[in-house]
């Protein structure tokens, strides 16, 4: 019991502690970034709440047998569903976060609750996956794991210029949900499509592998557009000291 959890969770305590080592100017209290990874798992329950009901509204089908079935299902069961959970509480971590003083830290939050939603939800995918969840730790490892991490940095760039930036950038307040939003659903739908046509899995897993090698690549190039914001404020107010 105890391996499935260390397996389950180490990917996003590894990817998180990543994230923290970014934060160069200002690092993060140890006690916020845990209380906002478990925020994360409270996310995996809130997910509940929307998608059951999305689901008996017909919205998306239990069973997947077409690629409409697969975009259904990666939009309005995981998603939307998803990302709509981890932005509320994110938002509910930062509206009284006196640390939240700077554009890097939307990430490190954002990052903490993505990475905790994902480390709950592996829990449940490879106690499910019984035997197998050697082979099925591995896998997420390296795909869904570093997925909602990429959905995570996106939300928390975009959460920190609708905060910091908004008058400059006044569409950030609906990208920090829809980005995530797309990827997400880009994501779930390539990897559904192997239930409509397994022959393609080997394909299917390349794409999937490709997306997250992008996504993490576009969070890396965005925390550091956001670390030189931030120490281009800090020099500018030392400078006016």
């Amino acid at each position: 019991m105890l391996s499935v959890i260390a397996l389950a969770i180490l990917p996003a305590l590894i990817l998180l502690y990543y994230t923290y080592q970014q934060d160069k100017l200002q690092r993060e209290p140890v006690k916020n970034l845990v209380k906002a990874f478990f925020f994360g798992g409270a996310s995996v329950f809130a997910s509940l709440l929307i998608s059951v009901p999305l689901m008996n509204l017909g919205l998306f089908p239990q069973k997947i047998v077409t690629y409409m079935d697969a975009l259904r299902c990666a939009f309005f069961g995981a998603a939307i569903p998803e990302e709509t959970a981890k932005l509320v509480l994110l938002w509910l971590f930062l509206r009284k976060c006196a640390d939240f003083d700077e554009r890097m830290d939307g990430i490190v939050y954002a990052a903490c609750i993505g990475l905790g939603f994902a480390a709950f939800e592996n829990i449940e995918y490879l106690f499910a996956a019984g035997s197998q969840w050697v082979t099925v730790g591995i896998s997420r490892s390296l795909t869904a794991i570093p997925a909602h991490f990429g959905f995570a940095v996106i939300m928390g760039y975009y959460y920190s210029l609708n905060h910091f930036d908004r008058y400059r950038a006044p569409g950030a307040g609906i990208k920090m949900w829809l980005y995530p939003v797309i990827g997400h659903g880009v994501y779930d739908w390539i990897a559904m499509t192997q239930e409509v046509t397994p022959e393609l899995s080997g394909a299917i897993a390349i794409a999937i592998l490709l997306l997250c090698y992008w996504l993490i690549k576009w969070g890396r190039e965005h925390m550091k557009k956001h670390l030189d914001a931030d120490s281009f404020d800090t020099i500018t107010t030392i400078d006016e000291q």
